[in-house]
C-alpha cells in the first residue's frame, strides 16, 4: 500500500516542532512568536502516529483470523529503532563535548530504555529526550500482547474499560504526583524541586503518558471494527480536522500553566484526544491535510528518527562554536541551526538508518504463520515501518 502524504506532513510538522522547543532551550536562537513554547505537543502528535499505524500493523492481522508473529515485530521493530539509536548513544558516551548538559544518565538505563523512568532530572539531562523513545519501546514491548488478549474474545465493552482504565490510571499517578510532590515543593518556593518533580513523576514516565498511543490504537480500532464509520469518517476529513484543531487549542489553552494540577490532570487525554482527531484527518485521501504540499514534508517525514536523536547535540555543538558570531542576527542563526540539524539528520539517516531497512527487507522476510483469532486492520505496512 501507498504512504499516507496526510501523516507524512503531520509526521514532519511533529519533528519540526519539536526542534523548533528545544533550540529555544539548547541553541537559544530566538522566539517564534510563541510558538515554541508548545513545541513539546510534537512529541504527542508522535505518539499518537505510532499508536496508530503500529497498533493498525498488529491488528490487522487479528482481524483477518492469523495472528501475527511476535518474533517477526519484535525483529523488525529491533532494526528499526536499534542501528541509528546504538550509534548516537555511543557518540554520547564516546564524545563528551557533544553533550548538551554536563551530566548524563548511566549507559546501562540507555540500552535498557530505563531513562525515563530513572532520570535525575537536575543533574543528567544529557540526551534526555530519549525519553519518548523508552515510552515507545515499552509500548511495543506491552501492546502485542494487549492485542493478542484483546483479540482473543473481541468485546466492545472490555476495549472500552481497558481504554477507560489507561486514561483513570494516568490521570491518578499525575494528580497524586501534583499533590504530593510537584504541589509541596512549590509552596515551599523551591522551583528546581517542583521542576524535578514535574519531568520524574509527570512528564517522562510511560504509565503517565499514554494518552497519545491510546489515542492512536483508538483509531486503529475504529477502522478494524467499525468499517462503515472509518469510511463516513474518512468522507468528513476536514470536519474532523477542524473539531481536532478546536479540541488541541482548548488544550494549548488549558496548557497556559504547563504544571497546574487541572492541566496535569486532564490536558495530555484532551490534548491526545485533539491530536488523535487530527491523525484522523490525515489518514483520509479526501481531506485537505492529504493535498497540502509542504516542500521536504516527504523527506522530513522519513529522517524525522534521525532528526530526533541527532537535533540537541547540533544545537548544542553550533551554539559552542559560532553561538556568539550569531547573535544578534536572527536570520542567520536561523539558517545555520537549520542547515546543521538537516545535515547531522541526513548523515545518520542515509547511512546508518536506511542501510538497515534494506537489510531488514530483505534478509527479515515476514513468516506467514498464522492461526485463528480475530481483531483489527492496518493502514499501509510502509508507513507503519516509517516507525
Amino acid at each position: 500500500m501507498n504512504r499516507l502524504p496526510g501523516l507524512d506532513l503531520l509526521r514532519a510538522i511533529a519533528i519540526v516542532w519539536v526542534m523548533i522547543f528545544h533550540s529555544y532551550f539548547v541553541g537559544g536562537w530566538g522566539h517564534f512568536g510563541g510558538v515554541e513554547e508548545y513545541g513539546w505537543m510534537g512529541v504527542d502528535l508522535f505518539f499518537v502516529l505510532s499508536g496508530f499505524l503500529i497498533g493498525s500493523q498488529l491488528l490487522t492481522p487479528l482481524a483477518e483470523n492469523r495472528a501475527p508473529s511476535l518474533v517477526d515485530f519484535y525483529v523488525r521493530r529491533a532494526f528499526r529503532i536499534l542501528p541509528a539509536y546504538l550509534v548516537v548513544v555511543a557518540l554520547y558516551f564516546a564524545l563528551p563535548t557533544i553533550r548538551e548538559a554536563p551530566g548524563i544518565q548511566p549507559l546501562w538505563q540507555f540500552l535498557t530504555f530505563t531513562v525515563n523512568l530513572l532520570i535525575d532530572a537536575q543533574r543528567n539531562l544529557a540526551f534526555s529526550h530519549v525519553w519518548s523513545l523508552c515510552v515507545e519501546e515499552h509500548f511495543y514491548l506491552l501492546f502485542p500482547l494487549l492485542a493478542w488478549w484483546l483479540a482473543r474474545r473481541p468485546s466492545a465493552p472490555r476495549f472500552i474499560a481497558v481504554c477507560v482504565a489507561v486514561i483513570a490510571a494516568g490521570m491518578l499517578i499525575r494528580g497524586y504526583v501534583w499533590l504530593h510532590a510537584l504541589a509541596p515543593a512549590s509552596t515551599a518556593g523551591d522551583s528546581a524541586q517542583a521542576q524535578r518533580h514535574f519531568l520524574e513523576g509527570i512528564y517522562y514516565p510511560s504509565w503517565s503518558r499514554l494518552d497519545g498511543l491510546l489515542a492512536g490504537v483508538v483509531l486503529a480500532t475504529i477502522k478494524a471494527y467499525r468499517k462503515p464509520l472509518w469510511a463516513r469518517l474518512q468522507h468528513r476529513a476536514n470536519a474532523v480536522l477542524l473539531i481536532g484543531l478546536a479540541v488541541a487549542a482548548m488544550a494549548i489553552w488549558l496548557f497556559r500553566d504547563r504544571t497546574g494540577f487541572i492541566p496535569t490532570l486532564l490536558g495530555y487525554p484532551l490534548l491526545s484526544l485533539g491530536l488523535g482527531l487530527v491523525v484522523l484527518a490525515g489518514t483520509s485521501a479526501e481531506g485537505v491535510l492529504a493535498r497540502l504540499k509542504m516542500p521536504g514534508a516527504g523527506w522530513l517525514a522519513l529522517a524525522s528518527y534521525s532528526l530526533y536523536l541527532t537535533h540537541k547535540a547540533v544545537f548544542h555543538l553550533v551554539r559552542e562554536a559560532l553561538g556568539k558570531h550569531m547573535d544578534g542576527h536572527a536570520v542567520v542563526a536561523f539558517v545555520v541551526y537549520a542547515v546543521a540539524v538537516l545535515l547531522a539528520g541526513a548523515l545518520l539517516h542515509y547511512g546508518v538508518e536506511r542501510p538497515f531497512l534494506r537489510w531488514r527487507a530483505r534478509y527479515c522476510k515476514p513468516s506467514g504463520k498464522s492461526s485463528a483469532v480475530s481483531t483489527v486492520p492496518a493502514s499501509s505496512v510502509m508507513a507503519a515501518d516509517m516507525r
